[in-house]
């Protein structure tokens, strides 16, 4: 990230509590991913948001506040995105906003968001839990500001005003000017994120971590949580795994090949 000047940057961070798996696990009966016993992780994509930041704020001067939404225990991702060297953090928590999709989830943080000043919001591209890609972008629908996704190199112009970023694309990438306020969705690449040392983690459990309910929210029930969400999820399952290769044994090059082209043509592969 390249940013210069003295601008003082309000930054808004919402990020997820996710479980930390190499395989997903399903219930066979619910179809549903099975989380008890796994541990949770700071979503790694909004890591990068985090960086970039608290780059931001190291740069140009600034605050950035980190938003989540779950239960009790997700205060654990905001306590390291604190020790990261964010400076404040909410808690959206609730039984009222279990069971949101995507929109119920963006409806929530969005609100949340209004009550706040900001310059920018940056969230991770996509939580690696659900692969939707979608609240960001949701959320900057709900607060009427211009969005940038895949962003994975910024600069901040010396009057505030106007984010430059490379935004990634399947053919390379492209450079968006974007007026103030704004919504960038940070993809791997932006930057490298930091690891909190102890002086980070100790400071984090002072910093100011504000806890949220439907009734402090002052939001309908009826709008949010599983209530409020237009989709449900009817099943959740894993892709069959793909079966092994064949393995042709033997060192001499030539009767290795010779093996492969008959397995080949026995295919109607040649």
């Amino acid at each position: 990230m390249d940013t210069s000047g003295c601008t003082f940057m309000k930054v808004i961070v919402p990020v997820k509590q996710v479980p930390e798996v190499a395989e997903v696990r399903i219930n066979p009966e619910t179809g549903t991913l099975i989380r008890e016993g796994v541990p949770s992780i700071l979503n790694p994509f909004d890591e990068y948001a985090v960086e970039a930041a608290i780059q931001l704020k190291e740069k140009l001067g600034g605050e950035v506040t980190v938003v989540t939404m779950g239960p009790p225990q997700a205060k654990e991702v905001l306590l390291k995105a604190l020790a990261m060297g964010a400076d404040k953090a909410i808690l959206l928590t609730d039984r009222a906003f279990a069971g949101a999709d995507t929109w119920a989830t963006a409806r929530t943080l969005s609100e949340q968001i209004k009550k706040m000043e900001y310059d920018l919001v940056i969230c991770g591209k996509q939580a690696i839990d659900g692969d939707t890609a979608q609240v960001g972008p949701e959320i900057a629908e709900l607060l009427g500001i211009p969005q940038v996704c895949y962003v994975r190199h910024l600069e901040v112009e010396e009057d505030g005003k106007f984010v430059v970023v490379h935004r990634g694309t399947d053919e390379g990438y492209e450079v968006v000017r974007v007026k103030l306020p704004a919504l960038l969705t940070a993809t791997k690449g932006l930057n490298e994120p930091r690891l909190p040392n102890i002086m980070g983690i100790m400071k984090a459990k002072k910093k100011p971590l504000e806890e949220v309910t439907v009734t402090t929210l002052g939001i309908s029930p009826d709008s949010i949580g599983l209530k409020g969400s237009p989709t449900t999820v009817r099943k959740v399952f894993a892709p069959e795994r793909r079966k092994g290769g064949i393995k042709i044994e033997g060192t001499d090059p030539k009767a290795a090949a010779k093996k492969l082209v008959e397995f080949l043509a026995s295919k109607g592969a040649i």
